[in-house]
């Protein structure tokens, strides 16, 4: 507003306690984040993302080739796939595979304590994707379509679902650092902003420092609350001269949930209240204490939380995939613990836990100028695996299968969007439904595509 129509609106005749009368009557925005019902009843309410950034090996940790050892430095008999880099033989994995569990499951020996939990895990063994190198990858498990400019999938639920609790955002991003593309993999893009991730980068254990600038140093609770409504009140009347206003909306929610998260962030992200020895299951890295937040987070209503691995694409092991063992044991107690509480307080019925990253890797050596050691393995898109818990899937139970080396998918495929379609299925809603009009059409998480893959949730 020009500061002329300013002084014309407010300054003549005490024009603020005319401003009273000119909004009596009128209702506030309705809130953006208010619980809304599902399409049907749901299995979950709130989602765990565990996001193995860089992309892990499917054949050294979750999907056994005995045929690599077999053909171990031999060609493939029908030839590599096309990947982004130029790859030599087979490689065997240099780690052996353990059954775990009832369900016998093989696991990986660099995943010990996941696979003492295999038995809460459907393990998707036949996931595929359409591009094997990085960015177009990240945005399509992220926001479904491998160029930018889509919502995320924690925007889609918020959007379609609201949040459980007003004190807190409803999508909550926690990474220390960024992945590659950035805050671009939790953006709500043509959304109404206030949908978009809340970054929080895992930089810092003290949470009056980790969650910096929370709290206003120099007003009282009383006095932000004073100038929050003055400050609703003039964009309000705003409104009702010049119209609707979706970002203006959002700015005022997001205003709102700051103002209210200086109560109850604090007390979230302060993970000293948790037992010494709960934090010590955990471990003291940051996926580590990423996991335990995230756990206390949904806890407390927040829809969904994503946590990253590590700074960039730490699992992106092009020269030696021995690289994955110390990977495996930051992350191996973590996701394990975290399993554990979920089902110890009752909450991995309603919560869905996913692990995996944004594709797997070849069977085949990686070779050429490009990487130092040649004991590494380049991007694979064809086939790899994802780890899905609670939430009505079917733990216990492997579906899908790659073929004889792990290069490809070849039995009971699942792209992205299915994987899409399935969760949101488990959340009460239908992924053709929860569409959104934008630029004369309607989109959706699943684009036009996506199946919800029945054989491995509970009916």
């Amino acid at each position: 507003m020009e500061r002329r129509k300013f002084l014309e609106t407010v300054g003549a005749g005490f024009g603020l306690y005319g401003l009273a009368a000119v909004l009596e009557g009128a209702s506030g925005p309705v809130n953006p984040l208010a619980v809304k019902a599902p399409h049907f009843e749901a299995k979950a309410k709130r989602i765990i993302y565990l996001f193995l950034n860089g992309g892990p090996s499917q054949v050294d940790t979750f999907d056994p080739k005995p045929m690599l050892a077999k053909y171990h430095g031999k060609p493939m008999p029908a030839g590599n796939l096309k990947t982004e880099r130029k790859t030599g033989n087979l490689m065997q994995s240099p780690f052996e595979f353990r059954r775990c569990g009832k369900s016998g499951i093989e696991v990986s020996e660099i995943f010990p304590k996941v696979g003492s939990v295999i038995d809460e895990f459907c393990v998707i063994r036949s996931m595929h994707t359409d591009r094997p190198n990085h960015e177009p990858s990240l945005l399509m498990l992220n926001s479904g379509d491998k160029f930018p400019g889509r919502p995320s999938m924690g925007s889609w639920l918020t959007y379609g679902l609201g949040s459980e609790n007003q004190n807190l955002p409803g999508y909550v991003v926690l990474c220390p650092g960024l992945p590659v593309l950035g805050h671009q993999n939790w953006a709500a893009n043509f959304l109404p902003a206030v949908y978009q991730g809340t970054y929080v980068p895992m930089l810092e254990k003290d949470p009056k420092k980790l969650i910096s600038y929370i709290r206003n140093a120099s007003l009282t609770p009383q006095q932000q609350r004073k100038e929050l409504e003055l400050l609703e009140q003039l964009n309000m009347h705003h409104m009702a001269k010049q119209g609707h206003d979706a970002q203006l909306e959002a700015t005022i929610q997001s205003a709102e949930i700051a103002f209210r998260m200086q109560a109850e962030a604090p007390d979230a992200f302060d993970i000293t209240k948790e037992p010494e020895t709960v934090r010590a299951r955990y471990g003291e890295g940051d996926f580590g204490r990423g996991c335990l937040i995230a756990r206390r987070l949904i806890e407390r209503g927040v829809r969904m939380v994503q946590v990253y691995f590590g700074n960039f694409q730490p699992w992106d092991n092009h020269d030696d995939i021995e690289l994955h063992r110390p990977l495996a044991e930051q992350s191996d107690g973590a996701i394990a613990a975290l399993i554990q509480d979920l089902r110890a307080s009752g909450l991995l019925d309603e919560t869905i836990v996913m692990v995996g990253g944004e594709f797997g890797r070849t069977p085949a050596v990686e070779v050429g100028g490009l990487v130092k050691v040649q004991n590494g393995r380049d991007h694979n898109n064809h086939g790899f695996s994802y780890l899905v818990a609670g939430g009505g899937f079917r733990g216990g139970t492997v579906y899908g299968a790659t073929d004889d080396f792990g290069f490809a998918a070849v039995e009971k495929k699942v792209h992205i969007h299915d994987l899409h379609a399935t969760v949101l299925n488990q959340m009460g809603l239908d992924h053709t439904r929860l569409t959104y009009r934008y630029s004369g059409r309607d989109y959706r998480l699943t684009d036009v595509a996506g199946n919800v893959v029945k054989d491995i949730v509970s009916s």
